[in-house]
């Protein structure tokens, strides 16, 4: 047992995680817990891993930070190309057929849990790229890291965080800047970055596309599907939804259904 991180501290601090965000702790990952409450403790300049549970009682920015803090950013552009062929290939034509039936003019999307960027910035690139004339778009970005949100909102990323972005894009869409490169205006104007836990309602209606991939998997069941199914409140009458690669809704009881496409799997809502 951990000197510092004793059990009945472990399980307060868990159940507030969850109670707070979803994010689930089990004793496997136990150590990721432990390590950020480490350096959040030091930071806070406070004695014991007790004393810091009384001040984010009271403190809900101190929370806020501590929820940043064990959440795992881990994102890249372009990352699952199938998932973007599928957008590309099967998702945009099949929403413009939709909406010009419709005569709606506008694709709005969702990326939840977006990390530092990478992903709503690839979506408003090939969106950019391929919509026809007079088709607006609006993209939504959210993530429960506020640090993670004010490098999105930056949109600078370094040399080593731009591979996997075609030669064509990176010269059409960013600027080459010391050490780095930054997204052009054009690109950063479509996104509106904006903090949000998964916990709560965000409010959005009229979705056309929701991406959500790799967050789940820190939920329990009954977290899962309690933010699966605000996605499906969020999301209007012909639209679709993004998952990670190893997540799946098989089992879950949920309205959406399961769409096997020529590159990837995903869901959609036809109501």
């Amino acid at each position: 047992m951990s000197e510092f991180l004793g059990d009945v501290d472990f399980e307060k601090f868990r159940s507030l995680i969850y109670k707070e965000s979803g994010i689930t702790f089990s004793d496997t990952n136990r150590t990721i817990l432990e390590s950020r409450l480490r350096e959040r403790v030091k930071l806070a300049a406070v004695a014991t891993v007790g004393d810091y549970y009384n001040r984010i009682q009271k403190d809900s920015e101190e929370l806020k930070v501590l929820l940043d803090a064990v959440t795992t950013n881990l994102t890249r552009f372009f990352r699952n190309t199938a998932h973007f062929d599928t957008f590309i290939k099967f998702v945009i034509p099949d929403l413009l057929k939709c909406k010009a039936a419709k005569g709606d003019r506008e694709i709005r999307i969702w990326s939840a849990g977006c990390s530092t960027g990478e992903e709503p910035y690839t979506l408003a690139m090939i969106l950019k790229d391929i919509l026809p004339a007079g088709i607006s778009c609006k993209l939504v970005a959210s993530d429960i890291s506020l640090k993670c949100l004010i490098t999105g909102k930056e949109g600078f990323y370094p040399e080593t965080r731009v591979e996997g972005i075609s030669p064509q894009y990176l010269t059409r869409f960013f600027e080459k800047k010391g050490g780095g490169y930054q997204v052009k205006d054009e690109i950063r104007n479509l996104i509106r970055f904006d903090y949000h836990n998964l916990k709560n309602d965000s409010g959005l209606r009229n979705l056309d596309v929701v991406f959500c991939r790799n967050v789940l998997i820190y939920f329990d069941e009954a977290a899962q599907k309690a933010a699966v199914d605000r996605f499906w409140d969020a999301m209007s009458g012909h639209s679709f939804l993004f998952i990670g690669h190893s997540e799946s809704l098989f089992g879950m009881d949920t309205k959406f259904e399961f769409l096997k496409t020529e590159w990837a799997c995903i869901y959609k809502k036809f109501v």
